[in-house]
């Protein structure tokens, strides 16, 4: 079976780049998706960090749905637990108006930021909210639209004639089961949690509990030669982060030390990592997705080209669509 290639873009500056000029990249990289065939773009949301610009992923789709005619448009994804559900609702059904069948809602649990930007999102209700009771009143709202709603409940309007695709981002078998519960389909976050054994136990509980389509995202890059690949990636790191039972995972050294101090932890361990990158050439990334599209019977991957550079992620996209 064939399957379909997607990509995740976060909007990262490069060295010595501005934000606007990292928001073009993004444009000039939806642009380059559509034009070679790719299924959708998502963009992410990422708060109060100096080296993505993409805050506001529902801005930010507009954005590019306008700029664009085919491709799909989502968010990759929207931190619920910062939001009002009935919001997030009226936003994706509003751009689902204005674009017709182009637009996904992805929805995270990850805060997206350090723990001021998340108390200056949440306010006093910091820590308050259940991401699971979260999901379950947006996807109320969501159904709203198809179903008739209760006389004392609030309407999402403008009502569109197509609905957003509805996704969730997980990489536990306790989101899959969640998505499967509440009928969304699943995405497996692998350019977050790259163990295989993980991403089989999740995808593997979607497709028993869910009647949605299991997607699996990855970070992924090709160049013209294996060693020119690997080349790219020997200087990326993230760096994990662990306060007691609570881990996260940062781009940098000094985000894991920004969110030390800011969660006031005194007793904590920070864990320099490699990137778990697909990489290699076109082919040999195709391999893996090919075997992973067997063993796990997906038929579409989202894949995050981790680099900061705009020309090297076009590159690696484009050498992808052509052996695909």
């Amino acid at each position: 079976m064939r399957y379909q290639l997607s990509l995740l873009d976060q909007s990262p500056l490069d060295e010595g780049e501005t934000p606007q000029a990292a928001l073009a990249a993004t444009l000039a990289f939806a642009r380059a998706a559509e034009r070679l065939g790719y299924s959708r773009l998502w963009v992410s949301e990422h708060h109060d960090n100096e080296k993505l610009a993409g805050s506001s992923p529902e801005v930010l789709i507009a954005w590019l749905l306008a700029q664009t005619s085919r491709l799909r448009i989502g968010s990759g994804g929207v931190m619920l637990q910062h939001y009002s559900p009935y919001k997030v609702a009226e936003n994706f059904h509003l751009l689902a108006s204005l674009a017709g069948d182009r637009v996904d809602l992805g929805v995270g649990k990850a805060p997206g930021g350090l723990p001021r930007s998340t108390q200056a999102l949440q306010g006093e209700l910091a820590g308050q909210k259940e991401f699971s009771a979260q999901l379950e009143q947006l996807t109320r709202y969501l159904d709203a639209a198809v179903e008739p709603a209760r006389e004392e409940s609030a309407r999402v309007l403008p009502t569109p004639a197509e609905p957003p695709q509805r996704f969730l981002l997980g990489a536990s078998p306790e989101s899959a089961r969640l998505a499967a519960r509440l009928g969304w389909n699943f995405v497996y976050a692998g350019f977050i949690n790259a163990s295989e054994q993980a991403m089989h136990e999740a995808v593997l509980t979607f497709q028993e509990y869910g009647k949605g389509k299991a997607l699996i995202s990855l970070a992924a890059l090709a160049a013209d030669t294996h060693e020119e690949a690997a080349s790219l990636l020997a200087e990326q790191h993230n760096f994990r982060v662990t306060l007691g039972d609570r881990h996260v995972t940062v781009g940098s050294e000094e985000q894991a030390l920004a969110f030390v101090r800011q969660a006031g932890a005194t007793e904590y361990r920070i864990e320099k990592q490699s990137l778990n990158v697909l990489h290699g050439t076109a082919e040999e990334v195709h391999q893996k997705l090919a075997s992973l599209q067997k063993s796990l019977n997906v038929d579409e991957f989202i894949l995050h080209t981790p680099l900061s550079n705009a020309a090297r992620r076009l590159r690696s996209i484009t050498l992808l669509a052509g052996q695909h």
